[in-house]
């Protein structure tokens, strides 16, 4: 038997699984955990009746597991995930993600990130602001973090996103948050970081396209205005939706008004998106997303 990990006291290992749904399926994983001192300190499950597929996130202090925690994903797979066709991933809480944040020229999204990145709200590393104009070069510059423009998205796509990819390599990029990053990804760049990049827009797509939303909905005389976070996939717009939000408008709204109550809704669902990420509480499966408690 290996020793316990009394040498990481407080850590955590968190497990994401979806298979066929069959009986016996909770209690393999928690005798899993169990037989080898693991203390759970979270678990949530899901079966979708009509797809007949089972899903779980299960969390577990490893101060006194016996399975070192590189091996922890080698155990699991032979003891328990090959018997029942499991798929599933697993992330150590004292992980720290890098993050790069995608910007153009509206602050309102990194703003509110970047508020939020201290110890007592999200753990992540921003090393690394991507644009593809100057104009938020300052706020980067307050908050210490490396600024760098790649101007020539429309002239030279391949070019730039293949400068954009360098970047990222560079700089250890774990995820990426497009914080209204006004250019649409290529397929290729987007296939580096497959369910690793979270984006926000409005929610009146595909009704009011184009770069006028909010003065086609006021023509409208909209109700309802709201903002979607969802992970970038090859189709636009069309990724796993992550979070989403909606606030009543009325009459009295100008186009402004909608405006701003957009804006809010936006910086709102995207660091709801990003926290849930964070925390490894998503599991994508096909086109959509379980959000775990």
């Amino acid at each position: 038997m290996n020793a316990p990990n009394s040498h990481n006291p407080g850590r955590s290992a968190i497990l994401l699984i979806h298979c066929p749904d069959k009986k016996g399926l909770v209690a393999a994983v928690t005798e899993f955990i169990f037989k080898n001192d693991g203390n759970i300190i979270y678990l949530d499950q899901h079966v979708d009746a009509e797809q007949n597929v089972f899903f779980m996130r299960v969390e577990w202090d490893l101060t006194n597991f016996t399975i070192p925690a590189e091996k922890v994903g080698e155990y699991f797979q032979t003891l328990i995930a090959e018997r029942f066709g499991m798929k599933w991933s697993l992330y150590f809480s004292d992980h720290v993600p890098r993050m790069a944040i995608f910007v153009s020229k509206l602050p309102h999204c990194l703003h509110d990130i970047l508020s939020r990145c201290h110890p007592d709200e999200w753990k992540v590393d921003v090393p690394l602001i991507i644009s593809n104009h100057e104009d938020l070069r300052p706020v980067a510059e307050t908050f210490g973090i490396d600024f760098h423009v790649t101007p020539n998205v429309k002239d030279d796509k391949k070019g730039t996103e293949k400068k954009q990819l360098e970047l990222l390599e560079q700089y250890q990029i774990d995820f990426i948050v497009l914080a209204r990053y006004m250019q649409i990804l290529s397929d290729d760049f987007v296939s580096h970081y497959p369910n690793r990049i979270i984006n926000i827009h409005h929610s009146f797509l595909p009704a009011f396209p184009g770069a006028r939303p909010y003065h086609s909905a006021y023509e409208r005389g909209v109700k309802i205005i709201g903002a979607t976070s969802h992970y970038v996939t090859a189709e636009l717009d069309a990724g796993p939706i992550i979070e989403q939000e909606v606030v009543r408008v009325t009459h009295k709204d100008s186009v402004e008004d909608l405006v701003r109550k957009g804006r809010d809704l936006e910086k709102v669902v995207l660091s709801q998106a990003v926290w849930y990420h964070l925390r490894r509480k998503i599991l994508v499966y096909g086109n959509r997303t379980l959000i775990f408690d």
